[in-house]
């Protein structure tokens, strides 16, 4: 492992803790503060809204400062902003709560540019390796992110959860310190991140199409449901806080844990074949969730959703980069971000109103159609290669 991989890698334990940490606590302080039970999980949504805005930001500043810089900037931002959270639930005031949550999803945008960090740290063959390699440090954020909150929920303030936050502060601005050690690939000399061929022709190729769709769709699946369990199992199936914890761990941990050999199964069967079983580890969470509604059907759907986002990610972001050429990559992964955790966000914000509306059940089945949309990209972007390739 390089120095930058090495860099990255544990700057994406501690910065990632954000991530099960939101999905963790904040439906179920909004739950608590929120005027309107149906808005419980608009902080979580509106964090991701943060991540898709973020990542326009975000591929901005580093084409203008290099990584380096935007990512210790983004480190000392985003642990300012887990203090600001912590007051806010502190004052128990629900709209700071929900603006803190939407600069932490700002800074998480930053986190999610060091998979694109580590497939420019090295060589063509070792990318979908290497992003696996960052990703891989997500399942020690499963557990130290929620782990830590849970412990130090009580210490500070009589109020829970806000000792919570200021943990979450301290793991925030440790890749401050991490990423002093850093070494930027190339010096950016001006801004070149609209340079190039323009949105609508990268977007065309099939095969971006089909990174984009597999990303975008495949992380709204996802987080569809996991927004979607800690108040279906905590408040409505009135499971406890610790069963409740443990499921979240589990995915979280489940999501990066198969990063272990993903790029090496990318390499061997190549991308296409691993978003199918993707999307067939997602038929699995599915169907558990339509037989029953009990704590081991929680854990299991949740671990194989786990396993599917897995697939889908990361050959979606490891095909992505074959996509556009070097000086087009601010540009491509902006776009590819946006739109990611734009859908994503619609996804996370959509979750709490229907589970209201409706039932776990049913929102199952309304994932399906979004699986259909990932198989007819691939489908397509396998036949327009094929018949390429004949073509020539």
């Amino acid at each position: 492992m390089n120095r930058n991989l090495f860099v990255l890698f544990f700057s994406q334990i501690f910065s990632f803790t954000a991530a099960p940490v939101t999905v963790f606590l904040s439906g179920i302080i909004g739950s608590q503060i929120s005027p309107l039970k149906s808005l419980s999980t608009l902080p979580m949504s509106i964090s991701v809204v943060g991540i898709a805005l973020g990542a326009i930001v975000a591929t901005k500043t580093m084409s203008l400062l290099g990584r380096r810089t935007g990512f210790i900037i983004a480190a000392i931002s985003n642990s300012l902003v887990s203090l600001l959270a912590a007051y806010s639930v502190m004052s128990q005031n629900f709209i700071l709560f929900c603006f803190a949550n939407f600069f932490i999803g700002v800074g998480m945008a930053f986190t999610h540019q060091y998979r694109f960090a580590a497939a420019e740290s090295v060589d063509k063959e070792k990318i979908p390796k290497a992003i696996s390699i960052i990703l891989l440090g997500g399942i020690v954020s499963a557990f130290i992110g929620p782990g830590t909150a849970n412990l130090t929920k009580n210490i500070l303030s009589e109020q829970l959860y806000v000792g919570s936050y200021v943990s979450l502060a301290v793991y925030m601005f440790l890749p401050a310190i991490l990423f002093l050690f850093y070494k930027n690939n190339t010096i950016e000399k001006k801004d070149i991140s609209f340079i190039g061929r323009g949105y609508f022709e990268i977007i065309s190729q099939p095969r971006f199409l089909q990174a984009m769709v597999a990303s975008a769709f495949g992380y709204a699946i996802m987080t569809f449901l996991m927004t979607a369990t800690p108040i279906s199992m905590h408040v409505m199936e009135n499971m406890s806080l610790d069963k409740t914890s443990f499921v979240i761990q589990m995915h979280v941990a489940s999501m990066f844990l198969p990063s272990l050999i993903t790029g090496n199964l990318i390499k061997k069967f190549g991308h296409s074949k691993i978003m199918y079983v993707g999307l067939l580890l997602y038929s699995v969470t599915i169907l558990l969730s339509l037989l029953d509604q009990t704590f081991f059907n929680y854990l299991i759907a949740l671990i194989f959703l786990g396993f599917g986002w897995n697939f889908l990610f990361i050959s979606g972001t490891s095909l992505l980069v074959t996509t556009y050429k070097e000086h087009e990559k601010f540009k491509a992964q902006g776009l590819n971000d946006f739109v990611v955790y734009s859908v994503h966000a619609i996804g996370s914000l959509s979750a709490g109103i229907l589970l209201v509306l409706t039932n776990w059940k049913l929102m199952n089945i309304i994932c399906i159609p979004l699986m259909a949309i990932i198989l007819i990209t691939i489908l397509r972007a396998e036949f327009v290669e094929r018949k390429t390739r004949n073509t020539f």
